[in-house]
């Protein structure tokens, strides 16, 4: 559980550092250079994989907690 929210945590870094990947201006998306818009996708992207890995994390904490009161 905790490698999966690791790893929701870390994918948006390794993906805004890796530069050699978005560095271009094609393809446009509504005369938006590509460099732009994959680095606003990537700001909702975060978003979802940050709640995705809090809810997960509460999920984690609960089963622990109810597994040590046994």
């Amino acid at each position: 559980m905790r490698v999966v929210i690791g790893l929701c945590l870390l994918a948006p870094f390794a993906a805004m550092l890796w530069v050699g990947s978005y560095a271009k201006v094609d393809p446009q998306f509504i005369g938006i250079p590509f460099f732009y818009w994959y680095q606003m996708l990537w700001v909702l992207i975060s978003t979802a994989l940050t709640m995705v890995a809090y809810k997960l994390w509460q999920r984690d904490q609960r089963a622990r907690r109810g597994g040590a009161g046994r």
